[in-house]
This record gives C-alpha cells, sequence and structure tokens, in this order.
C-alpha cells in the first residue's frame, strides 16, 4: 500500500488530510513536530510527504534542506499559509516538488499527490523514453541514474527540475508551452499555477548555465514557451 506521512501541526487539519486520504486507500501516518517528521522521514521512507512550513522544533525549510542533503528521494508537496513567492522560492530550492497555499481544495490536493505518486521512481512519461547519456554544452545528463553533471561534477536537482529537463532534452530543439509540460511534468490542466513552470526553469538555469541571466541553453521563447538548446 502506498504511504504517505503528514507533518502537519494543526490537528484537525491533518486530521482531515488523514481521513481523505485513507478513504482514497493510502496508508497514512501523521507527525505533529518538525523533528519528529523528519525522523519518520529516515525510518518510514514514505512515498510521499505532505510538509508544513511553519513547525514546532523545527520548520519545513530545515526539514526539505536535510532530507535532500541526505539524497532522500522522497516526493514533498508542501502544503503551507506561506504563499508569498520568496517562500515558494526557496522550498522549490531546498527540493519541494509541489507547493499547496492554504486554504485549498480538497480535489485539486488529491490530483496533485496523485500526480507526484505516478511519477515518483519513474521520472514522468518523460523519463520513460530515454535510456542514452544526453548532453548538452559541459552538462551530462543519465535518464536511468537520474544523474545530473556539469564539467564533471554532480549537481543536485529536485526529482521535478530532473522531469522538466529531460522533457526539454528529449524536444530536441523543439518548442514545448508551459501547458505542455505542466501535463506531462506535473499532471497538471493548464490553469493550474503556470508560474510553477517558470520558477522550475529559473532554477534549472542558476545550476546548470554558466550565466544564469543569459543563458545559452534553456531558452525563452516569447509568447511560446521553452526549448533547450544544445
Amino acid at each position: 500500500m502506498t504511504r504517505i506521512l503528514i507533518i502537519e501541526d494543526n490537528p484537525d487539519l491533518a486530521f482531515g488530510l488523514r481521513n481523505n486520504l485513507e478513504l482514497e486507500g493510502y496508508e497514512v501516518e501523521v507527525a505533529e513536530k518538525g523533528g519528529a517528521g523528519l525522523e519518520r522521514i529516515r525510518a518510514m521512507r514514505p512515498d510521499l510527504v505532505i510538509l508544513d512550513l511553519m513547525l514546532p522544533e523545527m520548520d519545513g525549510f530545515a526539514i526539505l534542506e536535510k532530507v535532500r542533503r541526505e539524497r532522500i528521494a522522497v516526493p514533498i508537496l508542501v502544503l503551507t499559509a506561506r504563499g508569498e513567492e520568496p517562500d515558494k522560492v526557496m522550498g522549490l530550492r531546498l527540493g519541494a516538488d509541489d507547493y499547496v497555499t492554504k486554504p485549498f481544495g480538497l480535489m485539486e490536493l488529491l490530483a496533485r499527490v496523485e500526480a507526484l505518486l505516478r511519477r515518483a521512481g519513474t521520472g514522468g512519461a518523460a523519463g520513460k523514453r530515454a535510456a542514452a547519456i544526453e548532453r548538452f554544452g559541459d552538462v551530462a545528463v543519465d535518464p536511468s541514474t537520474r544523474i545530473v553533471s556539469r564539467s564533471g561534477r554532480p549537481v543536485d536537482l529536485a526529482p521535478k527540475e530532473f522531469d522538466l529537463l529531460l522533457a526539454l532534452l528529449l524536444r530536441r530543439g523543439a518548442v514545448v508551452s508551459r501547458s505542455d509540460l505542466l501535463d506531462e511534468v506535473w499532471g497538471y490542466a493548464a490553469d493550474v499555477h503556470s508560474r510553477t513552470v517558470d520558477t522550475h526553469i529559473g532554477e534549472l538555469r542558476r545550476k546548470l548555465e554558466e550565466d544564469p541571466s543569459s543563458p545559452r541553453h534553456i531558452l525563452t521563447v516569447r509568447k511560446s514557451g521553452y526549448r533547450l538548446e544544445r
């Protein structure tokens, strides 16, 4: 059975989430404090984590940082009232795979959980189609191991950053729209959080481009989307 860990200090919200996820057939565990949540991630190795940012003992940012530093490859859905763009960018930089702000619609949250789980461990639809090592500039991408290196040095990408990069690589230079990327990598409808793609593109440029402000490879095509130039 698919296991989900909820790290949330609001008992009413945690109870509601647990109830609805269990009705969907998931095995759910709840941790109310940051430190306890991190220990459960390490011990339980859940299939997905739903993580609040504002937690006692240790906040969600610290948990994200520690989990990714320890290379625990669990999808993490951040669920929080902190909806300002700097908080979202920080969460994504630290390795969050998705970001939902409170208040939220239950059906949307369940759809996002399903989309993250569907892609966990597979690299999504893009990951299934690639085998050989892909290269552009001084970057090498191995789809089978999900390892990315730049000038021979490993680069840490969040799971969704890797899936997005691979989706662009497999287009062989063709333009791909934001809505197509949302559907392929995240499983979203086109009208749901289109800024998600832009934020992840910014992170890929920061990590892989020599000059992120003037990228040579991960290019914006005005009013169309993005393409990857080798």
